[in-house]
């Protein structure tokens, strides 16, 4: 069994060519990717299946979803082991302006803020923008 095959097993998920061409293209991508770089990769995919498939690994904590402020949710592997009720994902997220790549910083964590009286957190999203080290190379 490969890697791919291992984590769909371990998360509890049936193995299907797609799941496994879906996921195999997220983690060989190592930035995150929105629904539509999905698409266009796999142009023979039905657009449902490809939509509940990310939806599914979303769900189960293979992936996280990142709002990095281009009006596209991109979607990352988790590094951690992430579950049905935890994501771990509270991290920074580096979107370079060069190559528009949205990349985790798991070495970052998004502070601790403490809300005042009433408010209830949800969730948090930290988006730091600049040139990544790769883009940083060519100028």
């Amino acid at each position: 069994m490969n890697k791919i095959q291992n984590i769909l097993k371990d998360y509890g998920l049936r193995l299907t060519p797609n799941r496994e061409a879906i996921l195999n293209y997220i983690i060989e991508k190592n930035h995150a990717v929105s629904n539509s770089d999905v698409e266009q990769t796999f142009v023979d995919m039905d657009r449902v299946t490809i939509y509940r498939t990310l939806n599914t690994f979303m769900k189960k904590g293979i992936i996280h979803e990142i709002a990095d402020g281009t009006n596209a949710s991109k979607y990352a592997i988790c590094s951690e082991k992430c579950s049905v009720h935890e994501h771990h994902d509270e991290h920074v997220h580096f979107r370079c302006s060069k190559c528009n790549k949205t990349t985790c910083i798991d070495t970052i964590s998004i502070p601790n803020i403490q809300l005042p009286e009433g408010y209830i957190f949800e969730k948090s999203s930290y988006i730091i923008s600049g040139v990544c080290k790769s883009c940083n190379k060519n100028i």
